[in-house]
């Protein structure tokens, strides 16, 4: 899955891909270098992010969603939102998952509206409002307080229709540098095995914090820590550097 953010205030491409020419010329080069799918998002949520109304994003996407869908009917879009109208736009543009960060807990249609589309949806763990989307939790034990959730949650949206479901553990949401290293290590034991995992820590801040560096430098760091993930059953990495995950997917393959 490679990241195609289409904000002014993303944390480390800010403001390159926010308008359609380039927004479609980096989703050419995502695929190009071995993309599947193409994560759109209209809203940084980063800390202390600009916050955006449903139109809001919606008025930043435009066009963008159709433009690569005709440009690149291959490509898989999903949509980085926490927004039902959001989705409802997205889906009558041609999106193919649902990527919301929040867990249905920012928007109470959310669940509803991924039932009516039918749409694959991505279930985050995050603390439960936006406001405290990022303060940071000590957890007795991160993987039985994650697992937890994702119960409590996949049973809702089950319940509602909702089937296809992929888990993701939240990296860089709330959690402490250990927490988030610990959950590293134990992949394996996330979600139980019932859905399909998804990963995604590139450039977040427990990678490149304790070394001193900066989010553009630690590729290296990066890929051992998605070759660790994929070992332990990952099924999709979020990422920014889509070539050099390739590189790493091949070589677990050949393992």
């Amino acid at each position: 899955m490679g990241i195609l953010n289409l904000t002014p205030d993303s944390f480390s491409d800010g403001g390159k891909f926010n308008n359609e020419k380039s927004a479609l010329e980096h989703a050419g080069k995502l695929l190009k270098e071995g993309a599947e799918i193409i994560d759109i998002g209209p809203q940084s949520t980063r800390p202390n992010a600009e916050f955006l109304r449903a139109d809001q994003e919606i008025e930043r996407i435009g066009n963008v969603i159709a433009l690569i869908k005709k440009e690149f009917p291959e490509a898989l879009i999903s949509l980085d939102t926490f927004y039902a109208e959001t989705v409802k736009f997205g889906f009558n543009e041609g999106i193919d998952i649902i990527n919301d960060i929040s867990g249905g807990h920012y928007d109470n249609e959310m669940f509803d509206t991924a039932a009516e589309t039918k749409l694959p949806y991505i279930l985050m763990h995050v603390n439960p409002s936006y406001e405290t989307m990022h303060d940071k939790i000590k957890f007795a034990d991160i993987t039985l307080s994650v697992n937890q959730y994702f119960s409590e949650k996949t049973a809702e949206l089950l319940e509602k229709g909702v089937n296809d479901i992929i888990l993701d553990p939240g990296f860089g949401f709330g959690k402490t540098v250990e927490d988030q290293m610990k959950m590293i290590d134990e992949v394996e034991f996330l979600g139980f095995e019932k859905f399909p995992l998804l990963i995604g820590i590139s450039r977040k801040s427990f990678i490149y914090k304790p070394l001193g560096k900066s989010a553009l430098d630690v590729n290296e760091e990066t890929q051992k820590l998605h070759l660790e993930v994929l070992k332990q059953g990952a099924k999709i990495l979020r990422v920014h550097d889509v070539a050099e995950t390739k590189k790493t997917l091949m070589n677990f393959l050949e393992l």
